[in-house]
């Protein structure tokens, strides 16, 4: 018996929607939800190239007001609301280099798609959950919001951080109303969108890939586990966040970086 068959089915009967679902942190978020019993909603820019799929996929991309009220009014046809809320789309495709290779269109793109998809989703889905006095909320920042890196992570950095400043906001909010919001803020992990990140930044560099690897390791102060966490790991936090064991669970940001994180909070 496979270990996903061995998991506890501790959402059935739930909706999810998880944004940016299809790789890397997202698509083992979706996996790790379908395996607990939910019945899962996935948002992407691209469809994935399975056809046969566990989840229902509404194309979309949720930088764009437009889009997020299309995936709302979707959601709204189908599942008439959703129990569980995972806003992990996110994305530092920016110029490196500091504050004078970034124009004001690389800081609204960061803005749009770090921070404003997120709001917009809550604010159009959040109050159906309110009028239950029921839901979830996971915000997927980074530690970067924290530690930012001036080299490659500015514009990133800094819309991670309105996004953790605006998840506790709507925690303390919403909370006495019965819906719980948490923040998760991974370090390093081993997906596609890291391999394009380092992959970049060794040809501006002029050096190897495993080369910027390493960089990026001695630059974060290193990682005492000496590895990049599995999309999957993170995944399992982000379930037990989701779940009835998590219950008294809300307004907090959730480090899973290996222990990078180079100070006491």
């Amino acid at each position: 018996m496979s270990d996903q068959q061995n998991q506890v089915k501790d959402l059935e009967g739930k909706i999810a929607l998880v944004t940016g679902g299809t790789k890397g942190i997202g698509k083992a978020i979706t996996s790790r939800l379908l395996a607990a019993g939910a019945t899962v909603i996935v948002t992407a820019r691209n469809p994935p190239e399975a056809q046969d799929l566990p989840y229902r996929f509404i194309e979309a991309d949720l930088s764009k007001l437009e889009e997020v009220s299309k995936v709302a009014a979707e959601i709204t046809e189908h599942f008439g609301s959703v129990d569980i809320l995972i806003n992990n789309m996110g994305a530092n495709t920016f110029p490196g280099g500091g504050f004078s290779t970034l124009a004001d269109e690389h800081w609204y793109r960061a803005l749009e798609i770090n921070l404003l998809s997120s709001v917009r989703l809550d604010r159009a889905l959040l109050p159906q959950m309110l009028e239950r006095k029921s839901g979830v909320i996971i915000h997927i920042s980074s530690t970067s919001g924290q530690f930012p890196i001036w080299e490659s992570t500015m514009a990133y950095s800094a819309a991670k951080s309105a996004l953790n400043s605006y998840s506790k906001s709507l925690a303390d909010e919403v909370g006495p109303q019965g819906v719980r919001v948490v923040t998760v803020s991974p370090g390093l992990n081993k997906t596609e969108a890291m391999s394009s990140f380092l992959n970049d930044l060794a040809k501006q560099a002029g050096i190897t890939f495993e080369e910027m690897t390493q960089k990026l390791f001695d630059r974060v102060g290193g990682v005492p586990l000496g590895r990049m966490a599995e999309p999957e790991e993170t995944a399992e936090l982000v379930h037990f966040l989701v779940s009835p064991k998590a219950s008294y669970i809300s307004g907090a940001n959730y480090v899973i970086d290996g222990g990078n994180f180079p100070v006491v909070k």
